[in-house]
């Protein structure tokens, strides 16, 4: 029998010496999942209180997330991020498995008209997190491979229909935010990769006229993009939950009220420990509060393209750019929505919204890009 090499798939060795900008990474990473730990126990402690006779009943859960999630961390940073290339097609088959479960009875659960969560023995998972994940190793793994032939429209056929797959899967939940987000990924990741402005041009556009057709064939939408036009149209219905954000924000000013002082955490704000923690975000801790947030996100997405530029092979490269990416984009959906920019969608915000599963997920992708630092630091 062969001997398992353990160093075949781990890298244990440690770097000569510190580095600033894996240390800022896990220090701007700890600060968002610390500071997420407070604002869901502020957001959400009445509410759990009324609803689950516990009020840390969401703090609970967040704080196993994150626990979970830094061992997710610690696991992908020795974890040789070369042989992630080889279990490309096993991520895309765990996570298509997993978002096809979701509609088997039993097994599936639904909320809110939606069907998107896996549930067994009370345990919760929530597979459009790994889609995410999957996606950008695929099309790392691909375009890494390809790189030379990636001016060919052939050559993007496979990347996607891995894509177009996994959105298909999410948009029949249904969740039109994730698979926005999806969507958005995959073309960045392409772009990344190298292909002509003739074919992005040719995705950007039918990309571009599918979301008005999304939102015409669900009424529900509809709705929503009114209550975006016009959220006073109808305050006791659509309109609601964007004019108790707004209200939110406005009541923070500068400085906010005061942390644990949020008013419209009492059940006036729907989702306030998750889709829209950043409007309590911004009524405790005002715009100087919600501005730190943002600058903590922008300093961790450029330290994420900086290790990418320096990555010593171009899988890395990319697979560092796309995580870099997607936390960008998915932060700008969510913060886009609570500010009325866009019409409401519900998305988390990474590392603070309530929600174990996205926990795991970010965090799992930084832990491979500080590999992929570490390498390039070691080799």
């Amino acid at each position: 029998m062969k001997k398992f090499n353990f160093k075949q798939y781990f890298i244990i060795q440690k770097p000569k010496k510190a580095d600033g900008l894996s240390i800022a990474v896990i220090c701007l990473t700890l600060f968002l999942c610390v500071l997420g730990c407070i604002m869901v126990y502020s957001a959400s402690s009445y509410s759990a209180l009324k609803n689950y006779g516990n009020s840390y009943f969401f703090l609970t859960k967040q704080i196993a997330g994150v626990l979970i999630g830094l061992v997710c961390l610690a696991f992908f940073y020795f974890f040789d991020s070369d042989r992630l290339k080889k279990l490309k097609w096993l991520f895309f088959a765990v996570a298509v498995i997993g978002l096809v479960l979701v509609f088997v009875p039993g097994i599936g659960a639904s909320n809110y008209g939606a069907t998107r969560w896996i549930k067994i023995a009370g345990i919760s998972f929530q597979p459009s997190e790994l889609a995410k994940f999957a996606l950008v190793l695929f099309c790392a793994s691909y375009m890494s491979e390809n790189y030379k032939k990636v001016k060919s429209f052939k050559s993007l056929l496979l990347p996607l229909f891995i894509g177009g797959v996994l959105c298909l899967l999410v948009i029949l939940e249904p969740n039109m935010s994730v698979t926005m987000c999806l969507g958005l990924t995959l073309i960045t990741m392409l772009i990344i990769g190298g292909i002509s402005k003739k074919h992005f041009l040719a995705l950007a556009l039918p990309a571009t006229a599918l979301v008005p057709a999304l939102i015409i064939i669900e009424p529900y939408r509809i709705k929503r993009l009114m209550a975006f036009i016009d959220p006073w149209a109808n305050p006791q219905g659509e309109g609601f939950q964007l004019i108790q954000s707004l209200y939110a924000l406005g009541n923070g000013g500068l400085f906010g009220v005061g942390l644990f002082n949020s008013r419209q955490k009492y059940l006036f704000l729907p989702f306030s420990e998750s889709d829209f923690i950043f409007s309590i975000i911004g009524e405790e801790l005002g715009l100087f509060g919600a501005g730190v947030v943002v600058f903590a996100f922008v300093a961790l997405v450029i330290c994420l393209i900086k290790i990418a530029l320096n990555a010593k092979d171009r899988f890395g490269a990319l697979l560092c750019a796309g995580f870099a990416s997607l936390i960008a984009i998915q932060v700008a959906i969510n913060i886009a929505v609570v500010t009325g920019s866009i019409p409401p969608t519900g998305i988390p915000l990474p590392f603070i919204s309530a929600g174990s599963s996205a926990l795991m997920i970010f965090l799992g992708m930084i832990g491979v890009c500080l590999n992929v630092r570490k390498k390039s630091l070691l080799f």
